[in-house]
């Protein structure tokens, strides 16, 4: 696997000059960059490394821009660099960028890194040891300490091919770790080719891609396909992680793409105008950061206004690290354990660094997060780092949404790759510290919030029978409607059934316990108004005479009516018209009979067949067994529409 290395230092220290005797590439392509003689933009160049078994491999530079009104530049090449070239000049030692470059460094977790002092061409032996101590006590306590310091001369060439070898020989010790399952391409460049249409360049980050694959520019969302892909001027067929590459897409402008966008697959990363972060106050800070501190914020190639927003405080002291959300000018895309570089307006220089811990919108309210929750988000990244990592991945689960969370959303919320996450999902799942539904989806919950939202469904149904005595069950359709999310409540109501909790009758769900208890009145009226059915069962009340004979109001009478619908001693045939059960069973059967010697039934055979019934019934109660599916009218007659009737 080939490596990336960055430069790093102040401006006119001779990073450009040095990449220049390095690799005889000049990264200073701007016409302005060559008229003034610094770097503005980004530079590349690369090494051809030594051939391993047959395999040719090239090491990727990215020279960044040494002056302070650039570092927004520099944060964007160091993203992703896997070690880097600190250029420090002999003639003029340790300055304000090589402080804030190497910080920098520190807070993106580059961890490897070699020292070149330049310019060795313009000092003495003595002055030059001087130098060689000035930079050892500079990098004491840093990533750097021990790293071997290079004295070179980009103008006499002396010490070049020693540094040259260094750097190379990274190549066969530095083994990065990179996920290979998340393609990510932060775009560092857009720029167009006649003939060729629109060309971004960046450092793969995690993942691999293909010519042909279909790709999608986050956060706008554009979609695309890749028509070639370059590393370092070679055509490819695939990039892995680590190659610098630029690619040639289909159907977009450069207008359509930003420095600082993100290229993805489809679907596999997230938008959000507000992340929670772990934030560290650099030591060197000239004060502390405040609550509400309007401030640079710095993520891959992004640079974007942003605010701070503190948990249990009011401002994170130098050398101190806290919780922190911060929200955005416009929506960032990101995966967890990301890096962020915060930088002040006034003075303008680095003032913290961040690990991103939640990089999606449904983050939960401040004021939810309690003192012992925030230091389980504090604790991710170890908790992740230590190879144990089912505790981390419970706690983004939870803090997911309450009503679960996909598994794509949880592979940006985790270091994680494919295998790792599903192992560990299944591993939470046996404990039953998670449970999963939605198989489309692929959602994950916590139990916890599965616990309560059963005891919940079970309240709503306590709630319904106390305020709907008579009604035997809630209906079905009201009850999952009532969730935030029907699928997740019928999950919940199928375990509740499971447990004998709950039962399902065919007109809705109940408590397991829940029985119709009826007052001395409603008893009375209940066999009142059975008995009003029972008398004339060709002729039956309709509601309004039933609330006439009975002398009560709808809101008594209803409830009694829909009791003896339950209990299959009344059927609605229509608003306003009942008839007793086995009335209508039994014109049911005649109907059978009929239709098993006749093919078609007209409206006088159904008087003779319900024994003489008055058109105000026969049209009802006709169109009550089309609409029931027994029957179907074809022009004037009906002809049975349930044949299976026939065989019973």
């Amino acid at each position: 696997m080939a490596l990336v290395m960055g430069t790093a230092g102040h401006i006119d220290h001779g990073k450009t000059s040095l990449i220049r005797a390095l690799t005889g590439i000049n990264c200073d392509r701007l016409e302005e960059e060559k008229k003034r003689g610094i770097t503005i933009e980004l530079g590349f160049a690369f090494f051809d490394l030594p051939e391993n078994n047959g395999a040719k491999a090239r090491m990727g530079i990215i020279d960044v821009p040494g002056h302070e009104r650039f570092v927004r530049n520099m944060v964007a090449g160091a993203t992703g660099i896997d070690f880097v070239l600190l250029v420090i000049a002999a003639d003029e030692g340790v300055m304000p960028q090589t402080r804030e470059h190497l910080e920098i460094c520190s807070i993106l977790n580059i961890q490897h890194g070699i020292i070149a002092l330049t310019k060795t061409d313009m000092v003495d032996e003595e002055l030059l040891e001087l130098a060689k101590e000035d930079v050892q006590d500079f990098v004491k306590g840093t990533f750097l300490e021990d790293a071997p310091i290079y004295p070179v001369s980009s103008q006499t060439n002396h010490g070049i091919d020693a540094l040259k070898n260094a750097i190379v020989a990274q190549n066969k010790t530095l083994i990065p770790r990179r996920r290979n399952d998340l393609f990510r391409l932060p775009v560092d460049r857009i720029f167009t080719l006649k003939g060729h249409g629109t060309l971004i360049t960046g450092t793969l980050l995690s993942g691999s891609t293909r010519v042909g694959d279909e790709i999608e520019i986050m956060p706008k969302g554009h979609r695309s396909r890749i028509r070639s892909i370059q590393n370092h001027g070679n055509s490819v067929e695939k990039a892995e992680a680590g190659h610098r590459i630029s690619m040639n897409l289909t159907g977009l402008e450069v207008s359509d793409i930003s420095r600082g966008d993100v290229a993805s697959l489809p679907d596999t990363l997230f938008t959000s105008k507000k992340w929670i972060i772990s934030l560290t106050c650099l030591s060197s800070s000239p004060r502390a950061l405040r609550h509400r501190r309007e401030i640079h914020f710095h993520h891959g190639a992004k640079d974007v206004m942003a605010r701070l927003y503190l948990y249990d405080r009011d401002r994170i002291n130098p050398g101190e690290t806290a919780l922190c959300e911060v929200r955005f000018s416009e929506a960032l895309t990101g995966v967890f354990a990301d890096k962020c570089v915060i930088r002040a307006f006034s003075p303008l220089q680095t003032v913290a660094g961040g690990t991103v811990l939640i990089p999606l919108e449904e983050v939960p309210k401040r004021s939810q997060i309690t003192k012992e929750w925030q230091e389980k988000l504090l604790a991710l990244p170890h908790a992740f780092l230590e190879k144990d990592p089912q505790e981390a991945l419970f706690t983004q689960i939870y803090f997911g949404h309450p009503t679960g969370i996909e598994q794509k959303k949880l592979a940006v919320l985790t270091n994680l790759d494919e295998k790792q996450l599903d192992k560990t999902l299944q591993a939470l799942t046996a404990k039953k510290r998670i449970s999963f539904y939605d198989k489309e989806k692929k959602i994950f919950i916590a139990s916890e919030y599965i616990d309560a939202l059963g005891q919940n469904i079970l309240d709503l149904l306590k709630q319904y029978h106390v305020s709907e005595p008579l009604k035997e069950c809630m209906p079905k359709a009201a009850l999952l409607s009532s969730q935030k999310s029907p699928k997740l409540a019928h999950f919940i109501l199928e375990k509740l059934i499971k447990q004998n909790q709950v039962i399902v009758e065919e007109n809705g769900v109940r408590l397991k316990d829940h029985t119709i208890s009826l007052k001395e009145s409603e008893h009375s009226l209940k066999n009142s108004i059975e008995k009003s059915f029972l008398k004339d069962t060709q002729n039956p009340p309709l509601l309004k005479e039933l609330l006439e004979q009975h002398n009560c109001t709808q809101k008594e009478l209803l409830p009694v009516l829909l009791l003896l619908i339950q209990e299959n001693k009344v059927i609605k045939i229509m608003d306003g018209m009942y008839f007793n059960a086995e009335c209508i069973h039994a014109m049911k059967a005649a109907l059978v009979e009929f239709f098993s010697k006749n093919k078609d039934m007209t409206p006088t055979d159904f008087k003779v067949i319900s024994q003489g019934l008055t058109r105000k019934y026969s049209i009802p109660v006709l169109e009550y067994f089309d609409k029931e599916r027994i029957t179907i009218r074809v022009g004037d007659a009906r002809q049975l529409r349930d044949t299976s009737l026939l065989k019973t």
